[in-house]
């Protein structure tokens, strides 16, 4: 008789759960299934004393890279500087120095030499091809810095890609054996700062030896300018326009420069370089030095803007010494646009 009662109720009891197991399947097959996962959302806007930089959408860190040049009463690079004598202005509104490195320790250098070879260029050409030989053998480090070499007349052609074989420079330099036609200096710049410049580490140098009388570029000087600025690249110049004889001086000897020289100086200045404008061999040996002595005695200082608006406006930059020192200079370049994207 208890063995029959307890059948039942056990029974009774798996009845009952076979029913409740029963209900919560047809619950899931009538809709009742658990929400899928949300997708994420955008994120809000940066709110008034959010984290620097912050943006909707793609999220990046805006650096500034300048070199510095500091020079004494001599034209000297000056040596032994600290983080602490240096004061940086952007649209006169001062920066805060993410980081500083004295160029002494040798940061990679990647130098351009760009050579004019259009028709006002030729009778200068054999002189052209061997001051590109002597700038890159007074520059490049071997094994530790790379070059490249092109020419421009109406066209720009790179005969030789960045390298740190001095043979494969040479050999490019010797295969150029005639002119061309027109001169398209600020293509030439531009489309070096642009097609070669961005994709390399280090710091970023472009040799122009040109007569500096741009007659067919599509690019304008202030576009060139521009890429250069944006690739962080320092421009220097050296100028054939004097003929290059004892008979003929060059600008610096005394000439009066015309617009095309002015243009050059702007190219340079803007981007930190300097143009030579020079009448012998003496005196571009003298300027290569200038050069070489400069990049090894930079300063290398990164900032990170105040002003967060990326939106291709012009910045102006300024870099001043801590304290005044007298006869001493500071050259940089003058400013960029900004992008939120350096590449854009």
């Amino acid at each position: 008789m208890r063995t029959a009662l307890y059948t039942l109720l056990f029974t009774a009891a798996l009845l009952v759960c076979v029913l409740a197991l029963d209900a919560s399947v047809s619950a899931q097959q009538t809709g009742q299934q658990p929400q899928p996962t949300p997708r994420p959302t955008a994120a809000a806007a940066p709110t008034a004393g959010a984290q620097d930089d912050v943006q909707v959408g793609p999220v990046f860190t805006r650096e500034v890279q300048l070199p510095i040049t500091v020079l004494d009463k001599k034209e000297q690079p000056v040596a032994g500087l600290t983080l602490n004598d240096f004061v940086i202005f952007e649209d006169k509104q001062p920066q805060q120095i993410a980081s500083f490195r004295d160029e002494a320790a040798g940061t990679p250098i990647y130098v351009a030499v760009l050579m004019d070879i259009s028709s006002s260029a030729a009778a200068k050409l054999r002189f052209e091809k061997e001051s590109a030989k002597d700038f890159l053998y007074t520059v490049v480090r071997v094994r530790k810095d790379r070059a490249a070499f092109a020419t421009f007349d109406e066209d720009v052609n790179l005969l030789q890609d960045f390298t740190d074989k001095l043979n494969k420079l040479d050999d490019a330099v010797d295969s150029v054996k005639k002119p061309g036609t027109t001169t398209a200096l600020y293509d030439a710049v531009w489309r070096m700062c642009d097609e070669k410049m961005r994709g390399v580490t280090g710091r970023r140098v472009i040799v122009v030896i040109t007569d500096g009388d741009d007659t067919s570029s599509r690019a304008k000087l202030e576009e060139a300018i521009e890429m250069a600025q944006r690739t962080e690249t320092i421009v220097f110049a050296i100028s054939t326009k004097s003929g290059f004889s004892s008979v003929v001086p060059g600008v610096e000897a005394g000439t009066v420069k015309d617009e095309d020289d002015k243009k050059l100086d702007r190219l340079a200045d803007a981007t930190g370089g300097k143009a030579f404008f020079i009448g012998d061999r003496l005196e571009l040996e003298r300027a290569f030095t200038r050069v070489a002595r400069e990049l090894r005695g930079q300063y290398i200082v990164t900032y990170r803007p105040t002003n967060k608006k990326y939106d291709g406006s012009y910045r102006r930059i300024e870099v001043k010494l801590a304290a005044e020192r007298d006869g001493l200079k500071v050259r940089t370049r003058r400013g960029y646009n900004a992008w939120a994207d350096r590449n854009k």
